[in-house]
C-alpha cells in the first residue's frame, strides 16, 4: 500500500499533525479539491461586472447603493459598481454612449426623441417629489416672475419640474422665469446663498439642509397632482437584446434592494450616509421615511405620465407629437419575474411591517 503524508501547521506555528492515507483515498481527496477549484473558477467566470450610473445623491437612488453594499446584485451573479454621473443629462448621454450600460434616470424620453434608442425597464416614480425653495424675502410663488430658477441641467427631472411649475403659474420659460443650469443640489444651494439665483428645486432628502440654510419651501410639485414618469432603471435596447440575462439578474438585485430598505432601516441608513455624504440624522431619517412613502415595492410604468412629458416637449420637439408612450419602456423582464413568482418570494423574505 502506497502511503502519502499530509501535514498541517497548528495555529501557534508549532507541532505538526500527520495523516496517512491510502493511494485510493488520496485520489479521492485530490479529485474533491479539483472539483472545488473548478466550481470556484466557473463562479468567477459567471460573475458579470458592470457599472451602473446614478445622477443625484438623493434617496431615490439608494436601492443601487444598498444593492452594492449588501451584496444583493452579487447574489444574482452580477458585480455592480455604482458611479455618480452629474445630473440627468450627463447620465443619459453616458448611457447613450454605452458606458455605463445601465443607469437609474428619468430622462429617456427626451433622449429618444433626439435619435437615441434607450428604454426604461423599471419605473420607480410617477410623480416629481421636488420642492420649490426660495431665498429669504420671496414669500409667494407669484413673486418668481422675472426671477432666476436653478435646475440641475437641461433635460433633467428638475427641468421638467420647472416646466410644470411655469405652467401652473402661467409663466413663460426664459421670459417670465429664467432657467439656470446649476448642477447638483449642493452647488445650487451655494448659488442661492450667493444670490446668483433666486430659487431652485430640492428633493426630500436635501430639503432639511435647505431649510437649515434659511431657504423657504413654498410648494411640492407632487401636490399639483400631475402624473409624470420619473426615475427608473434604463438601458439601451441593444443591451437589453444582447444581454437580457444580465439585465434580468440586475433587476433581481435592484428589486430585492427595495424590499431590503423597507425591512432593514438602520442598515439602509448606514448606506445612505455613505453615498449621500452626510451623517446628519435629520437628513437620514427624512430620506428613509420619504423612501418608504414614495418608492413602490413593485415598479409600474405610467403611460399617462410619459404622455404628459411628450405633451410638454411637443412645442420644442415636433417629433413628440406623434410619439407613443409604449416606445419608451419595456415591461418584459418585470412581467417575466412576476410570472416566476419573484415578487411573492420577496414579500415572504421581507414581510411588510
Amino acid at each position: 500500500m502506497t502511503e502519502f503524508a499530509i501535514g498541517s501547521v497548528s495555529a501557534a506555528g508549532v507541532g505538526r499533525e500527520w495523516f496517512r492515507l491510502s493511494g485510493g483515498m488520496m485520489l479521492r481527496v485530490a479529485f474533491f479539491i479539483l472539483l472545488i477549484a473548478a466550481v470556484a473558477s466557473v463562479d468567477a467566470q459567471e460573475m458579470k461586472r458592470i457599472t451602473m450610473g446614478y445622477p443625484s445623491l438623493a434617496f431615490t437612488q439608494s436601492h443601487i447603493w444598498v444593492g452594492k453594499e449588501q451584496g444583493l446584485f452579487r447574489k444574482y451573479g452580477v458585480e455592480v459598481d455604482p458611479v455618480f454621473l452629474r445630473g440627468g443629462q450627463v447620465a443619459t448621454q453616458a448611457l447613450a454612449a454605452g458606458e455605463p450600460p445601465m443607469v437609474n434616470v428619468g430622462t429617456v424620453i427626451q433622449a429618444n426623441l433626439t435619435g437615441y434608442n434607450l428604454v426604461l425597464v423599471a419605473s420607480m416614480e410617477n410623480k416629481f417629489y421636488q420642492l420649490v425653495f426660495v431665498r429669504p424675502g420671496i414669500t409667494s410663488l407669484e413673486q418668481l416672475k422675472g426671477k432666476k430658477l436653478a435646475i440641475s441641467g437641461f433635460g433633467s427631472i428638475t427641468h421638467y419640474a420647472a416646466q410644470i411649475l411655469a405652467k401652473h403659474l402661467n409663466l413663460e420659460i426664459n421670459k417670465d422665469l429664467i432657467l439656470v443650469p446649476g448642477g447638483p443640489d449642493a452647488e445650487r444651494m451655494g448659488a442661492m446663498s450667493a444670490g446668483t439665483v433666486d430659487a431652485s428645486f430640492f428633493n426630500l432628502s436635501t430639503a432639511p439642509i435647505a431649510r437649515k440654510m434659511g431657504f423657504v419651501d413654498l410648494l411640492q410639485i407632487a401636490d399639483l397632482g400631475v402624473e409624470v414618469q420619473g426615475n427608473g432603471l434604463a438601458t439601451s435596447r441593444a443591451y437589453l437584446k444582447g444581454s437580457r440575462d444580465v439585465v434580468k439578474n440586475v433587476m433581481k438585485g435592484y428589486l430585492e434592494s427595495i424590499h431590503f430598505i423597507y425591512a432593514r432601516k438602520l442598515e439602509s441608513q448606514k448606506v445612505f450616509a455613505k453615498y449621500m455624504r452626510s451623517n446628519d440624522t435629520e437628513v437620514l431619517e427624512s430620506s428613509y421615511q420619504n423612501y418608504v412613502k414614495t418608492i413602490p415595492r413593485k415598479p409600474t410604468f405610467t403611460p399617462k405620465g410619459i404622455q404628459f412629458i411628450l405633451d410638454m416637449l411637443a412645442p420644442q420637439m415636433p417629433q413628440a407629437k406623434t410619439a407613443k408612450p409604449e416606445q419608451f419602456y419595456d415591461a418584459g423582464v418585470l412581467n417575466e419575474l412576476d410570472k416566476e413568482g419573484f415578487f411573492v418570494e420577496l414579500s415572504k423574505r421581507y414581510p411588510a411591517k
